[in-house]
């Protein structure tokens, strides 16, 4: 479904997290990488399962579309995070992804600092920064309760060239990243998938275990991995996709949740359809969640809010800071499930920049979506709402009905939604609705993809660059090119039932 499915058979039991507080679903979609500041009593969105974390009241509960909807708070108490606490680590590779992440842990200090007022280090922080006592020689001593003392990231920066890293390094967020977590090197990737696939990922295979494993240990109930990478360069699209493998080989039962960065038609990597082809091939096989982000589409949302500021509609009540929020294991012998490849998720976030109704429909408009995709037209397996602010569940329940005509669901998951809502608005804004589908409408990105790396490859252009990498051979291209058709033909498979009368299946009935 919005995810790939994890089989129960041949799964070795995980070294990071007891059987008790592992968590296992289909996918836990989560709000740029999420923040995580509201995971008392917070209801995960995925196509047909969920996962709640701790007990909502009863009082605070409803049912919207006939699945279960929890309202989060904070946790503010002080204390060592519960045993069914969960954390996340967040891997940066390449400049794109290490540029994005920066973004991000800015937004995620901004966001416990609004909450956060007294400087405790509670359950909610601890999803993804550890609290280290500097004092401590060497690693430093975690402490698990009481006031902040200094918060290290849970993250892992690898980069080829050392430009941004460095600049990282040197700047506001300097201390916030453990410098014994870094991997750099100087000359970089040049653009080519190969190099940082083979030769980098072999190179330094054995450094990035390393960190992977510390990082891991110092985790109570490691969930998953956030991987952060770009699709054009070399460095993103190789070494990132190599990480995949190796995150799966050791790490079978954690989560491997991905935000790639796919290049605009007018990008200046002329090989990128090459890299990005090659990419998509890994993230098919190793990848648990995907949510494809088009920098062209960051572009045009970007101008459009900037045309809004600067024509005053949106008067003073958007700071520009706010405006870098892009939302964004088994055993390898696991059982394949139908639509297991289709873990790419349509993701767009919208903030309070319209009523809250017009907000909902925005949502599902082409003109806000984080690729260039027309979801409304096209068919859903499965969608997410998950609303942050002074928001009911009243709102919400209006809105879902009011849109429901005018979206397809494949016939067998007509009431395929999922909802979440959190109290606690995002930094800057009153409201926002994060939108996460699973939909047909990525079809055309990718292939429009296939079209420019075939226009490439008929020409063998820039071939040879690939070619001349050890372990580099022509059939890594054409097996690439065939994954990704592959994957495309599953979509037209499930486009062709748009027009088959939906059954009427009565739902269980429970006897009392």
């Amino acid at each position: 479904m919005f995810t790939r499915h994890r089989g129960s058979e041949g799964r070795r039991p995980s070294r990071y997290g007891n059987g008790e507080t592992q968590v296992h679903l289909r996918g836990l979609l989560t709000e740029n990488l999420s923040l995580n500041v509201e995971k008392s009593g917070a209801t995960a969105a995925t196509g047909g399962s969920s996962v709640t974390y701790g007990r909502p009241a009863p009082s605070e509960s409803a049912v919207v579309g006939g699945e279960y909807e929890g309202r989060r708070g904070l946790p503010g108490a002080a204390g060592r995070p519960p045993s069914g606490m969960t954390q996340s680590v967040v891997v940066q590779v390449g400049q794109c992804g290490n540029q994005i992440g920066c973004c991000f842990w800015d937004l995620a200090l901004r966001e416990h600092a609004a909450v956060n007022q007294k400087g405790i280090y509670d359950e909610a922080i601890s999803s993804f920064f550890r609290n280290v006592d500097t004092r401590v020689v060497g690693d430093g001593g975690s402490i698990s309760k009481g006031k902040i003392c200094s918060l290290k990231a849970r993250a892992v920066l690898i980069d080829m060239e050392e430009g941004v890293v460095n600049e990282i390094l040197q700047g506001p967020l300097r201390d916030v990243f453990d410098s014994k977590q870094l991997i750099t090197d100087i000359s970089g990737s040049g653009n080519n998938w190969a190099v940082g696939h083979k030769v980098f990922g072999s190179l330094y295979q054995e450094q990035i275990l390393e960190k992977l494993r510390k990082s891991a240990e110092h985790c109570d109930c490691l969930q998953c991995f956030f991987i952060i990478h770009s699709m054009g360069g070399g460095t993103g699209s190789g070494l990132g996709t190599f990480l995949l493998k190796v995150l799966e080989d050791e790490f079978p039962e954690v989560y491997r949740f991905v935000t790639s960065i796919y290049p605009s038609g007018e990008d200046d990597v002329i090989t990128s359809p090459y890299n990005s082809i090659l990419a998509m091939k890994e993230l098919n096989e190793h990848a648990d969640c995907v949510l494809p982000i088009d920098n062209q589409s960051l572009f045009d949302i970007i101008s459009k809010i900037e045309l809004m500021m600067n024509s005053g509609k949106l008067g003073t009540v958007i700071k520009p800071k706010s405006l870098v929020t892009s939302s964004a294991g088994t055993s390898k012998k696991r059982q394949e499930k139908p639509f297991d490849k289709m873990n790419n998720i349509v993701a767009n976030l919208l903030l309070n920049l319209t009523r809250l109704d017009q907000m909902f429909s925005d949502a599902f408009s082409k003109d806000h979506q984080l690729i260039r995709a027309d979801p409304k037209h096209s068919l859903y397996l499965a969608c997410a709402l998950m609303v942050r602010g002074n928001v009911q569940i009243s709102d919400l329940r209006r809105n879902i009905e009011r849109l429901k005509p005018s979206l397809q669901f494949v016939s067998w998951n007509q009431e395929g939604w999922k909802t979440s809502l959190c109290s606690v608005p995002p930094v800057g804004h009153t409201h926002s609705l994060l939108a996460l589908a699973n939909n047909t409408c990525v079809k055309p990105t990718f292939i429009e993809l296939r079209e420019r790396f075939m226009r490439l490859y008929k020409k063998k252009a820039h071939l040879h660059h690939y070619l001349q990498i050890e372990g580099m051979e022509e059939g890594c291209f054409t097996e690439a090119v065939s994954s990704l058709s592959a994957l495309i033909q599953e979509y037209n498979q499930l486009d062709a039932t748009k027009s088959l009368p939906v059954e009427d299946i009565p739902r269980l009935s429970v006897a009392v």
